[in-house]
């Protein structure tokens, strides 16, 4: 007999950054000294008849509240079913970016992983097991941390040195006097002159840049550095087909778009359209794993390679089901503060600047499911709200 869904449960909890902060306008994770950001997350569980339950943690207030557009429709549902439930539930948010879909299908993976007793990566095809890693920086900041070009430089150097195969810059951001453009093509030829014969560099100004020209003028940067990829670089949003083919037409450098692209047919969309080099999806963004999987063969029949955003569990397991793919984004790191991970994980699962091996790469986890074992007594004892659905 197959498995019915019997309860749904969302459990919104906070947990402390140290040393961490914002940027003028709120927008940009910084490194603060002495300042102590609280973050929100929210833990998902799907309960069925069977004794087995789905889980994940992570997503956001927007996502969250989505979910309670379609929870109902999943209770006494058959969690196996997820390809009909995926594609019932994206109708159901038709009106919305249906980032909701996100956390619930991860959470159903992770149901029928248990259920199977398989990791989710052997559900999917299994291609690799060690994920190359690169180092994704926090913003640039103007407190002694990453808020110089040399400070760049010397964290990649740092990065190297623990074996990472490549460097991603996020620059400044904050209020528009903060935006240099000067200073962004310093940190770009900074950090290319340092270590560009040792690390693939890349850059994400994060939407930060004003205009098409700044785009342009720091782009060029990047080719006289050969810098792997260029990613969301102006206020378009990271969504203009259009705007950002005019740039692939004056750069060399590859960009890699769609992090901010919403859907499995924008996504082609902007592919068909000759708008990114490398394609970006990300399970909690695109529609879970499932949806994020099938960016991924979209990518494969056009021959380019999609990357997958920021780390975790559910991430690592897809690209470790994708072939055409290259690094995974340990994200966000820095030389004097920890990165965003929650401390949810009661197992020896982690995302920190030091958690790759001497080849640069992380493993997979490989216990069924996600893999992972939530710690569920800290995220009752810093719970903010709840939802129970059934």
């Amino acid at each position: 007999m197959a498995p019915t869904i019997t309860r749904i449960e969302s459990v919104e909890f906070e947990y402390p950054l140290e040393d961490v902060g914002t940027d003028e306008n709120g927008f940009n994770l910084v490194y603060d000294p002495g300042t102590t950001t609280m973050r929100q997350l929210f833990g998902l569980r799907i309960e069925t008849d069977a004794g087995v339950t789905g889980e994940y943690v992570g997503g956001n207030s927007p996502a969250f509240a989505q979910i309670n557009q379609f929870a109902d429709y999943l209770i006494g549902e058959n969690p196996l079913e997820r390809e009909r439930h995926w594609s019932e539930i994206r109708r159901g948010l038709r009106n919305y970016d249906q980032m909701g879909i996100g956390p619930v299908d991860i959470a159903l993976w992770d149901l029928e992983g248990k259920h199977r007793g398989a990791p989710i990566h052997e559900l999917l095809g299994t291609y690799r097991e060690r994920l190359p890693a690169y180092a994704s920086t926090y913003h640039a900041d103007d407190a002694g941390g990453l808020d110089s070009p040399e400070a760049f430089a010397d964290f990649a150097e740092e990065c190297a040195a623990l074996g990472y195969g490549g460097f991603k810059i996020h620059g400044w951001g904050g209020a528009a006097v903060a935006r240099n453009v000067d200073r962004e093509i310093e940190t770009v030829h900074a950090v290319g002159e340092r270590v560009g014969d040792d690390l693939d560099l890349m850059l994400d100004p994060s939407c930060e840049y004003e205009t098409f020209a700044d785009a342009l003028k720091v782009g060029r940067a990047c080719d006289e550095e050969n810098f792997l990829w260029y990613e969301d670089p102006y206020r378009d949003g990271g969504v203009s087909a259009h705007g950002h083919r005019k740039l692939r037409e004056r750069l060399e450098t590859p960009l890699l778009q769609t992090e901010r692209v919403r859907g499995l047919e924008q996504h082609a969309d902007f592919v068909a359209s000759e708008a990114t080099d490398f394609v970006r999806t990300d399970p909690e963004y695109d529609g879970g794993i499932t949806g994020a999987m099938k960016i991924a063969r979209v990518a494969e029949g056009f021959g380019l390679d999609v990357e997958v955003h920021a780390p975790g569990p559910a991430k690592r397991h897809c690209m470790a089901a994708i072939r055409n793919t290259n690094y995974y984004e340990m994200a966000l790191v820095h030389p004097d503060c920890r990165n965003t991970q929650p401390p949810v994980y009661a197992g020896e699962y982690e995302d920190f600047l030091d958690t790759i091996d001497a080849d640069g790469t992380v493993g997979v986890p490989d216990d069924p499911g996600l893999g992972v074992e939530y710690d569920w007594d800290y995220i009752e004892a810093n719970r903010t709200g709840s939802r129970t659905y059934g």
